[in-house]
């Protein structure tokens, strides 16, 4: 069976430590306007192209802008600029969907990712977009069987991409799943005049919404508590196994406007998941673990989504997130002490306890969890921080002054209303 890139959502530069240090091969992040996430998450400037490319080539790992977006007459000069950028600092490949990119890259030899926005869903369009594209990223609803086909014809024909060699194909593994097809939604537009093709969607689905009949008056009764058009996220987890067995050789996971923490746990689960199949130790035990895991972090519930064959997703029912764990904000790091492995917190918002939960959060850190064995305040043990106070407690790896510290605990059940 192949080993599988696990590739990474990253939506700052403390999303990008968390996902370098839970495993990832690859990372895939917007830059400024012209991405599918452009209102809905984080965004680096050009400006922060170069640090990107140095911490991911350090980490021997690769970089994917995504510039998937449809554009406008007014829009080329940026996407340009982009592309340019992007290559002159090291940035491995670019993700497109515009066919005024997708040439542009090509033309000045800049590596492409064909996006799902392509709604790539057959080997004759996978020959056709090898042209430009070394991978291709098939459509959300093409089933197992259907990627099956398309990557043995790859190696039956031998489709290779412009750098020679055989095309790749990615697939989304984890994450939101849009009710559109491909996420070609207009619901935005149409009553806001926002686009989701130009990176604005403003989620119009995941709504309560009423059916009624204007003849007579009669509410449709739903079994989705108003969420109708609400899919419940993709997780391919309990049946990796048969997806990487099609083929596939990337594994993209969703999420650029997540936090850190979804960032650190979602790959680091994944990146186990795969070295498990690579080692012959992928178990239906290991599996629960993992989806326990999996469930602590931002969700709505998981679908197999139509990669099993079913014709529409299953829907949330419910509002938001369903993830088991919460973490609230506490304060900030104040200062490390390397030496003793002390790190003095800034306790604002939340007191803490012996015995609490801490997930930590930075630019440089990453995300970092310990637990409260021992707390001083004013160079006396205590069990409770108070508010508004400055306390010490013993921190196994180097945290940095201005992470984040919030509480980890478990969330109050969502019920349904």
């Amino acid at each position: 069976m192949n080993k599988a890139e696990v590739m990474a959502p990253v939506g700052s530069f403390a999303a990008l430590e968390a996902a370098i240090k839970a495993g990832c091969d690859s990372i895939f992040f917007g830059v400024q306007q012209l991405n599918m996430r452009a209102r809905s998450s984080k965004n680096f400037d050009l400006e922060d192209l170069k640090e990107v490319a140095k911490r991911c080539q350090k980490a021997e790992i690769n970089s994917y802008i995504t510039l998937n977006t449809l554009l406008y007459e007014h829009d080329m000069s940026l996407m340009k600029q982009i592309i340019d950028t992007a290559k002159e600092a090291g940035i491995t490949a670019i993700i497109i969907q515009d066919m005024a990119a997708l040439q542009y890259a090509h033309q000045i030899g800049m590596p492409v990712h064909a996006s799902t926005q392509l709604s790539i869903s057959n080997f004759e369009t996978v020959k056709f977009y090898a042209q430009f594209a070394d991978t291709i990223v098939l459509a959300r609803e093409v089933d197992l069987k259907m990627m099956k086909h398309i990557c043995d014809k790859i190696v039956e024909e031998n489709v290779c991409g412009p750098s020679g060699e055989q095309v790749k194909i990615e697939v989304f593994v984890h994450g939101a799943l849009c009710i559109a097809q491909s996420g070609r939604c207009q619901m935005s537009l149409l009553q806001f005049n926002t686009s989701a093709q130009r990176g604005a969607c403003l989620q119009e689905c995941r709504k309560k919404y009423k059916v009624i009949d204007e003849e007579t008056g009669k509410e449709m009764q739903t079994s989705n508590n108003g969420y109708i058009m609400s899919p419940k996220d993709l997780c391919t987890l309990p049946f990796l196994d048969k997806l990487v067995e099609t083929g596939v050789a990337v594994l993209k996971i969703e999420g650029r406007g997540r936090s850190p923490q979804y960032v650190d746990t979602v790959v680091r689960v994944y990146r186990e998941a795969v070295d498990a199949l690579a080692e012959g130790t992928f178990t239906h035990e290991k599996i629960d673990a993992w989806m326990k895991e999996l469930g602590k972090v931002y969700n709505r519930g998981f679908t197999d989504g139509y990669y099993l064959g079913q014709q529409l997703p299953e829907w949330s029912g419910k509002s938001g997130n369903q993830s088991t764990e919460e973490r609230v904000y506490v304060g900030q790091v104040a200062h490390y002490f390397p030496k003793a492995k002390i790190a003095e917190l800034d306790v604002q918002a939340l007191e803490i306890k012996k015995g609490d939960k801490l997930v930590i959060m930075g630019d440089t850190t990453g995300v970092l969890y310990d637990d409260i064995k021992s707390m001083m305040k004013d160079d006396e043990f205590v069990d409770v921080s108070g508010k508004q106070n400055l306390v010490t407690i013993p921190i196994s790896k180097r945290v940095r002054r201005n992470d984040k510290v919030y509480l980890l605990k478990k969330r109050a059940l969502n019920v349904l209303s």
